[in-house]
């Protein structure tokens, strides 16, 4: 249900951001004028795409890896580096979550707005929210790793890769 939920999101947001692109393109080719908010709303748009992208990509396990030498590692040592990496990925995820929350916190107090009234914090909340479901997935990739990792011992061996 929230993959669909997400996927859903992203496709409205892609669909949103080429449309108005396009009007953009349309308005000031043919009329000589254009939207005055669509702009920020533009890069309003890619932040949040790229933002919900990331998200998605944790879900699937689609992030960027460097795993050339993982790949070479017997299944328990593969396993303990798998865990290692999504752990530290969790940690800096979490971290930057962390950091981003203070710093929407902050654009709230402050009362500054992006563009049109609309509120800054409410466009950059994007931010710790998304970096903050990257941290969880990856912490639980890392604790169903290690899972599996004790239970393919207990069974002698014979699953997760050993």
């Amino acid at each position: 249900m929230l993959q669909r939920l997400e996927d859903g999101l992203l496709a409205l947001l892609l669909g949103a951001l080429i449309f108005l692109a396009a009007l953009q393109i349309v308005l000031r080719g043919v009329f000589g004028t254009g939207l005055a908010w669509a702009d920020p709303l533009l890069r309003v748009l890619v932040l949040w795409l790229g933002l919900l992208g990331a998200v998605a990509a944790s879900r699937d396990g689609r992030h960027i890896t460097v795993d050339a030498v993982s790949r070479l590692l017997p299944g328990r040592m593969r396993a303990a580096v798998t865990v290692a990496t999504s752990l530290f990925a969790a940690a800096v995820s979490a971290l930057i979550a962390w950091h981003a929350g203070r710093f929407v916190a902050s654009e709230f107090a402050f009362g500054s707005t992006a563009f049109s009234g609309i509120p800054a914090w409410a466009l950059q909340s994007i931010i710790p929210l998304a970096f903050g479901a990257i941290a969880l997935r990856y912490g639980r990739l890392a604790f169903d790793e290690l899972r599996a990792a004790r239970h393919a011992s207990a069974d002698g061996g014979k699953g997760a890769g050993g």
